[in-house]
């Protein structure tokens, strides 16, 4: 059995699909108390983070563990986690960090992520560590804008930045927790290309097969709107790795090629598949 904590999400949604579609029995787990859907042959069951004895039932007689973590993680008591999951007889567990744990380990943003990788790592358990670079699904946040106005915002309009479709973080996740040569791994999950904040807005016209038009936000405006929904350090981790990327940061990383054995998807393929969200 896979246990799927974050089953809700961009990810965890589409990975708890890829495994009870190929017959493998899945606990799909999530905080929230409304109802959600689980694709047949799958069970649900509610559980906190930050509570972990209340995973335990979920883990009880699992093989492996997908684990994504709300923000950094800097609340969670890894240690605990690990152990609740060692005591049910999870073998291996995937975890779902970010590139920036890598480019960006002393960060305020995201030393927390890096200092979880580093418990994962040190714990008996088997081990896969997912690092992907930022979300095409992102692109959800113009959600509304588009729908009202044919109109986006956004800084460094034409900073670009290898872009990770979640369906392929899913994948590569459904490979790591199936087999074992995954095991002790790091894998950088990123898009094929670069993409800018302007070109995927233009992306997202030609789906949508109507203009779009793009508003360059300064830095200070765009701070003020991730404030509204990002705690202070993540919002200035984000700002730094969209407007001033490193060279690592930037980089077409293998990764998904390689355990896939296909090219990544780029933003234009999410784009039309996600289109109906922006009509």
């Amino acid at each position: 059995m896979f246990v799927v904590v974050g089953a809700t999400g961009n990810v965890g949604r589409t990975l708890s699909s890829i495994l009870a579609a190929s017959g493998n029995p899945v606990t799909a787990v999530s905080r929230g108390h409304r109802p959600i859907d689980v694709p047949d042959g799958a069970r649900h069951h509610r559980a906190d983070l930050e509570q972990p004895e209340s995973l335990r039932p979920a883990l009880a007689g699992a093989e492996a563990l997908f684990l994504l973590v709300e923000g950094a993680g800097a609340h969670l008591d890894m240690r605990e986690i690990l152990r609740v999951a060692a005591a049910g007889g999870v073998k291996r567990i995937v975890l779902q960090s970010s590139q920036a744990a890598g480019t960006r380990p002393g960060s305020p943003s995201h030393a927390p992520l890096r200092a979880i990788e580093d418990l994962v790592r040190q714990s008996s358990l088997g081990w896969t560590i997912l690092r992907p670079g930022g979300f095409a699904s992102n692109a959800f946040a113009w959600t509304e804008p588009i729908r009202a106005k044919r109109m986006v915002a956004a800084p460094f309009g034409d900073v670009g930045l290898p872009l990770v479709d979640p369906a392929d973080i899913a994948e590569v996740a459904a490979a790591a927790l199936r087999d074992h040569s995954h095991d002790g791994r790091t894998y950088e999950l990123t898009g094929p290309a670069l993409s800018t904040p302007r070109e995927r807005a233009a992306d997202l016209a030609a789906a949508l097969g109507e203009p779009i038009g793009f508003v360059d936000q300064t830095p200070d405006e765009a701070r003020e709107q991730m404030l509204r929904f990002m705690p202070p350090p993540v919002v200035e981790g984000t700002l730094a790795i969209l407007g001033a990327p490193t060279t690592l940061e930037q980089r077409i990383s293998p990764d998904v090629a390689d355990i896939l054995g296909r090219s990544p998807r780029p933003f234009a393929a999410w784009a039309t598949r996600n289109i109906d969200a922006f009509r």
